[in-house]
């Protein structure tokens, strides 16, 4: 299973929720917001162009100046090197945001987290390390299942559902 196949709907949920809120996209205020609102709609259109090279390199560049931002532009950066295929960059975007993160924040970066950590997880299999590939689907496991306790909503096409059941089935055939 790749990622591309549940991601887009997925992540396309995720951030429909997370960004609900702002009006403007919650780029107003930001200090040099011209220049950050422009380098924010060039890295989204990349990103959604599928030139995650380019959107990497500029989300990684705003993170310098995003302030209150930052979360959000973290989320995105690390959801672009999800859909990239840098699923180790995009984990590790991820985790330090859900440490740093409670509520639906906190489950957005982890619905990231899961999906990063489980396809790590079918790569590390594939490549006969059991060892490995079991410690990715479990932490895989463990970030679904509090985003499906915590915030279902951020799964309304049941993608992260539909990964935890495969990842059952993986676990039980690893013994």
């Amino acid at each position: 299973m790749s990622a591309g196949k549940f991601l887009k709907p997925a992540m396309a949920g995720i951030f429909v929720m997370a960004l609900a809120s702002c009006e403007d996209g919650g780029l107003s205020g930001t200090s040099g917001s011209d220049r950050f609102r422009k380098d924010y709609t060039a890295a989204r259109s990349a990103l959604e162009a599928g030139q995650f090279a380019t959107a990497n390199r500029i989300y990684a560049r705003m993170l310098e100046s995003a302030g209150p931002l930052e979360s959000r532009i973290r989320l995105e950066y690390a959801h672009s090197l999800l859909r990239g295929g840098a699923y180790d960059q995009a984990a590790a975007q991820a985790q330090g945001l859900a440490n740093s993160q409670t509520g639906t924040a906190r489950s957005a970066a982890l619905s990231v987290l899961g999906v990063a950590r489980h396809e790590m997880g079918l790569s590390a299999l594939a490549d006969g390390d059991a060892a490995g590939g079991r410690a990715h689907l479990i932490a895989a496991r463990t970030a679904m299942a509090e985003v499906l306790a915590n915030d279902p909503d951020l799964d309304p096409l049941g993608a992260l559902a539909g990964r935890q059941a495969s990842i059952a089935v993986r676990l039980k055939a690893l013994g």
